[in-house]
């Protein structure tokens, strides 16, 4: 079991109330299900220090088992929620996960390059629920516009490889330096290529150039089938960025948050595992001392009485 410490960096606010909360600017879809999407974003990036700053792309139509469908916001109302809140947020770091289209893409793109001196951390995720023909129109367009300008792409390793290496004959599987070099080729120089399986206990996920790799992680299988997980995982990243880690530093804080936020896992509804994302501010051993307590017949418990645990973090 892997352990995660908070590595929050932030101040108080100081006597002119300005606060040294550092800022990531997500672009992503919200999921009713609270899976992955903006809800993800918000949680796992506040976990970790930073303000999450949500620009919505579209909504998902989706329970905890599967996406049924997927509704977008369209590009001018894209635009203009990431330039007001950009005119007024000193802003690290941009996050891209799911955008729902190349006219969203497009605008993401103009809004990005013009804030070039920012880092772009984009997250591709499975769209094996989609069209072909939309999945095809998508993968295109961010191909095109998002990919020259991202500084870390992440996916999962089958998702990554059946993308950026389509025609790929060899008998051998690509390595994750591989499918690096092919998002090297389009402008990506650092990717992070997640849920490699070298046997059937442990699975991998390496961050690596077009001509290294620069951090291998290794953990546990579990016996559970999670949603969200690739969402929880970029917008730690993209925070911890945010707050002053560098990229190898990010990646392994991140991963092992993930695998803290996994263990603690809970089933919301009927389909598949949600990650915990705020596990760290449990108290196992509390809760358990207070299942053992008394109360008197009418007596209202205290919070004292229940064992919550206390935050001692600013959030």
């Amino acid at each position: 079991m892997s352990t995660f410490n908070n590595p929050t960096q932030t101040e108080p606010l100081d006597d002119e109330g300005d606060s040294s909360y550092p800022c990531v600017l997500v672009f992503n879809a919200n999921d009713p299900s609270g899976a992955g999407g903006v809800t993800a974003d918000i949680l796992a990036c506040n976990s970790v220090g930073a303000h999450t700053l949500p620009v919505v792309t579209g909504c998902y139509i989706k329970d905890s088992a599967e996406i049924l469908n997927h509704f977008c916001i369209d590009s001018e109302g894209v635009s203009e929620q990431a330039r007001a809140v950009l005119e007024d947020v000193n802003v690290q770091v941009f996050k891209v996960g799911f955008c729902g289209g190349p006219e969203a893409l497009s605008v993401i793109a103009e809004v990005t390059a013009d804030y070039a001196d920012l880092p772009v951390i984009a997250y591709m995720p499975s769209l094996s629920w989609w069209e072909d023909d939309e999945i095809e129109a998508y993968l295109d367009a961010f191909r095109e516009l998002i990919l020259p300008q991202t500084t870390l792409l992440i996916g999962n390793y089958s998702t990554l490889s059946r993308w950026l290496l389509p025609d790929w004959s060899n008998a051998r599987a690509p390595s994750p330096r591989e499918i690096a070099k092919a998002a090297g080729e389009l402008g990506v120089p650092y990717s992070l290529v997640t849920g490699i399986t070298p046997n059937a206990q442990t699975f991998e996920n390496v961050l690596c150039t077009p001509y290294n790799v620069l951090l291998t992680e290794k953990f546990e299988r579990q016996d559970a089938v999670f949603t969200g997980t690739g969402d929880t995982l970029s917008a730690v990243v993209s925070a911890l960025i945010a707050v002053g880690c560098d990229l190898e530093v990010a990646t392994k804080e991140a991963l092992n948050y993930l695998d803290g936020c996994l263990l603690a896992g809970y089933q919301p509804g009927m389909g598949l595992v949600l990650p915990d994302r705020l596990f760290w501010t449990q108290s196992m051993g509390d809760l358990e001392d207070a299942e053992d307590s008394d109360h008197s017949e009418g007596e209202i418990p205290s919070v004292e009485d229940f064992g919550l645990p206390k935050i001692t973090t600013r959030h």
